[in-house]
């Protein structure tokens, strides 16, 4: 299923959801409302089964029944007790004091110390130290009114409701024994033995264990946050489902999306449309419309326009690929350490420094990036290609690079003339985000041009062949280069430069699929035909730990 889908999917089962509950409600107000149409019509009045003494003073109030010790009274299916009571019987109504209990049938039960009940409204106000139970259900407040017609409790100046599983807590709220379903606002807690939930307005199922969010709320464990607006949680299950830019946050990891999945049993979120995965320790992110993250694991990945971008520098790196996926080993151990893996069509991008290629892995373990299948590398005015690329980095900078097999590096003097080098393989070494040196090894061909200092003007065209060159560069240009060991050159003036020589035969320049900027690193563009390398199988020559030993001092 596309994620936009799923996404309108998990929209959909949330009207559905909603509703559902809004049907529920409207059977059972119909229902309360047609038994109560039938008792009205008979006119039922409370009637008195027990008092241990009865008084009246028909002088006085004719009409009221003073009635003393082990009170009983009922009315239709709901039987009073208290200790004692006063029986209206023009207004057929009650006023009970002392021991205050109402029972209707074998699940509904209500406490408290003093009664006030309408037989025509067929409405209870109960006071001071009031409990309500069904069946496992209790609620606990000191200002109760419970509508018979509606089957329906609440409060309004703080109550709690507490069952197998969880207590709720708010300034307001109503419980209906019928549906089992209790609306909380202002204030509203629900503990957990494993998580707290504070919001403004909630809805809760004493059968389901199921809380609706439907207003700013927070959810709080020892290991991470959830912040929603609306939603649904389960709090058997553990399952959340939530929607309206809902926020994941786990030790330093936050993630965001227009709707968001979660399992805190299984340990895993996911995040559809909009998403954001931030991690504001080691300061980088992922995007995209879809992001999947386990916290057991540490294991993430993102999908649909994703991106991952690095901003513990001050320049932000921007990578793209078809899927960007985070692997963790030895989670929450000395030696863990991480691969970010982003394949296919990768572009990034930079101000300083811009790639592309099929495949990309980056390690943490050993800060090394690399890039696969016929990567490419840009730096100013220079390009770097190769079968292979690895980039090691230095706190988020780049270290050095190293270019395996077919390794071609070209800098652009004008439309017709550039420098060029190319050998079996290359290693670039950096100094404060500029690239200060550059080592090839094997097969060594060189075209280089070198300049007037006055005017930047090009002189002669140099033309060499060797086993081994060291470069070194100044403002991201060329400045000079020499030969170790054996080496044959020749100087061209500029007109006079033969038409097979401008080129090296490795020659190709790829500016025109260099990233532009950060928007453009969605846009992948192919190779022309006849462009990309010929995949070898020679190794390198000289290790790269030895000719990191040669490497410039900083």
């Amino acid at each position: 299923m596309h994620i936009r889908d799923r996404h309108l999917y998990f929209l959909n089962r949330h009207r559905y959801l909603f509703a559902g509950i809004l049907c529920l409600f409207g059977i059972c107000l119909l229902s309360a409302q047609d038994q109560k149409g039938e008792p009205e019509k008979k006119k039922t009045r409370v009637d008195l089964l027990y008092a241990d003494e009865a008084q009246a003073d028909n002088d006085l109030r004719p009409d009221v029944q003073i009635l003393i010790g082990s009170v009983k009274l009922r009315h239709d299916s709901m039987y009073m007790y208290c200790d004692t009571a006063y029986l209206y019987e023009q207004n057929n109504s009650v006023e009970a004091f002392g021991n205050v209990r109402m029972e209707q049938g074998d699940t509904l039960f209500i406490y408290g110390d003093y009664l006030y009940y309408d037989g025509m409204s067929q409405l209870a106000m109960l006071r001071n130290h009031v409990r309500m139970i069904n069946r496992n259900s209790v609620l606990t407040t000191d200002s109760l009114n419970y509508d018979r017609i509606f089957n329906l409790g609440y409060y309004f100046e703080g109550g709690t409701l507490t069952d197998e599983e969880n207590v709720l807590t708010s300034i307001w709220g109503e419980y209906s024994p019928a549906t089992k379903l209790a609306v909380f606002n202002h204030e509203v807690t629900l503990n957990n033995p494993k998580f707290v939930l504070t919001s403004d307005t909630l809805r809760y199922s004493t059968l389901t264990k199921i809380a609706t969010i439907l207003g700013p709320s927070d959810i709080v464990s020892d290991n991470n946050h959830i912040y929603s607006e609306r939603g649904i949680y389960n709090t058997i299950t553990e399952q959340a489902e939530l929607l309206e830019r809902s926020i994941l946050t786990n030790q330093g990891k936050r993630l965001t999306g227009d709707s968001l999945f979660y399992d805190r049993k299984l340990g895993y979120g996911e995040a559809f449309i909009n998403v954001q995965m931030n991690d504001t320790i080691n300061k980088n992110m992922l995007t995209g419309d879809y992001c999947f993250y386990n916290e057991l694991t540490g294991n993430a990945l993102a999908t649909e326009q994703a991106v991952a971008i690095d901003y513990s520098q001050g320049d932000s790196l921007f990578m793209h690929g078809d899927t960007l996926r985070m692997v963790t080993y030895h989670l929450n151990t000395d030696s863990m350490y991480r691969e970010m893996r982003v394949y296919h069509k990768v572009r990034a991008y930079r101000s300083d420094i811009q790639a592309v290629c099929d495949s990309l892995v980056y390690n943490s373990k050993d800060s090394c990036m690399t890039m696969y299948t016929d990567p490419v590398l840009w730096h100013g005015a220079e390009q770097l290609l190769g079968e292979q690329i690895k980039i090691y980095m230095n706190d988020s900078t780049i270290d050095w690079a190293h270019i395996i097999n077919q390794a071609l590096t070209v800098e652009q003097k004008d439309s017709i003339h550039y420098n060029q080098v190319s050998g079996k393989e290359m290693m670039a070494y950096f100094k404060d985000g500029d690239m200060r040196q550059v080592d090839v090894n094997g097969s060594v061909l060189v075209i280089f041009y070198p300049v007037e200092e006055k005017d930047s003007s090009l002189i002669l065209m140099n033309y060499s062949e060797g086993g081994f060159l060291r470069m070194l560069l100044k403002e991201r240009r060329m400045e000079r280069g020499a030969f170790i060991g054996k080496a044959n050159g020749i100087a061209y003036p500029m007109e006079q430069i033969p038409a097979d020589k401008y080129k090296l035969p490795s020659f190709v320049w790829l500016d025109y699929i260099r990233p532009l900027n950060k928007e453009d690193i969605f846009n992948w563009r192919s190779k022309k035909a006849g462009e990309g390398l010929k995949p070898t199988t020679r190794r390198p020559t000289v290790s790269p730990r030895d000719m990191h030993i040669g490497r410039i001092k900083k």
